[in-house]
């Protein structure tokens, strides 16, 4: 009888492409102005992103578009999310035994923390160039910068597997 062994670097290769986005504007709002400027219809899906942290749990909503023409997924995601945390109340004050909320930040991915927001492109397989993409997207006047970044760099690349 034979042995097959596999290697988990088979199923390590990338093969989405990835466009950082800072921009001030609401998720909605930026979805409406990438749709006006590239060829996609991303629409708001109910089922989020999760990522568990310490804390607990925190979920990213997520926009996206599949393309089954060019057989090209598209997924626009932000970058920062906020939780709150119940917690009782510790040490020696008037408020002992109560319910504090605590805010914490939680990032998808925490190496990019001044990112925005995140245009996930997956299967561009010769079909969109993406500088084309970047300059259409440079194009809208809310956006400051956008610019691609090498998903083999990031160590939390796990998080982009929804």
């Amino acid at each position: 009888m034979a042995v097959l062994k596999l290697h988990l670097e088979d199923f390590d290769e990338v093969d989405y492409q990835l466009i950082a986005i800072h921009s001030t504007l609401e998720d909605y709002r930026l979805a409406y102005f990438i749709n006006k400027h590239l060829p996609i219809r991303l629409e708001k899906k109910s089922d989020e992103v999760s990522v568990k942290i310490t804390e607990g749990e925190a979920f990213f909503p997520k926009f996206f578009f599949d393309d089954l023409s060019n057989d090209i997924q598209w997924t626009l995601i932000p970058n920062k999310n906020e939780i709150t945390i119940k917690r009782k109340s510790t040490g020696q004050n008037l408020f002992l035994d109560t319910d504090v909320e605590i805010a914490t930040k939680v990032y998808l991915l925490s190496e990019l923390k001044k990112v925005d927001y995140f245009l996930k492109i997956e299967n561009n397989v010769d079909t969109f160039e993406i500088d084309t993409i970047l300059k259409s997207l440079k194009s809208i006047n809310r956006i400051s910068t956008v610019y691609a970044v090498e998903p083999e760099k990031i160590k939390s690349k796990n998080n982009l597997i929804f």
